[in-house]
This record gives C-alpha cells, structure tokens and sequence, in this order.
C-alpha cells in the first residue's frame, strides 16, 4: 500500500505537498500557475495525482474541484 500514499485523499502532510507538485508540474512549461494551483489543491486535498497529467480519478477531491468557469482547479 506504500504506492498509495500521496495519491490517495487525505494520505499526504502538508509538507509534502512541495515536492509532490515539483513531480507533478515538471512537465510543463506553466510551471509557476501549476505549481501555484497544484499546491493549493494538495493543501484542501491531501493528496496529488501520480504522474505529471490524467491519474485524477484516484483522488476525486483533486478531480472534482472545478474553477467558477467549470474547468478543472487542479492541474
């Protein structure tokens, strides 16, 4: 089950959130606004997707957030 921490809602410390958006924003060239989402979804959360894009149906609190327009919250 070690595979499901961080991925899982509610599985992660607030601290570490840092490290799990740097994976999860690696990828893309708007790092400073996926980071900046990221983290904030992982604060409500506890918990960011594995790899760097999709993966959110593991955690529908990251999944589900939409923004005032109905898009995704988090990247």
């Amino acid at each position: 089950l070690e595979f499901q921490h961080g991925t899982t809602e509610g599985s992660l410390q607030p601290q570490e959130c840092s490290p799990r958006c740097a994976n999860r924003c690696s990828n893309t060239q708007y790092k400073k606004p996926c980071l900046f989402f990221c983290q904030k979804c992982c604060a409500k959360c506890l918990c960011v997707p594995p790899g760097t894009y999709g993966n959110k149906q593991v955690c529908p609190c990251y999944n589900n957030w939409k923004t005032k327009r109905g898009g995704p919250k988090c990247p």
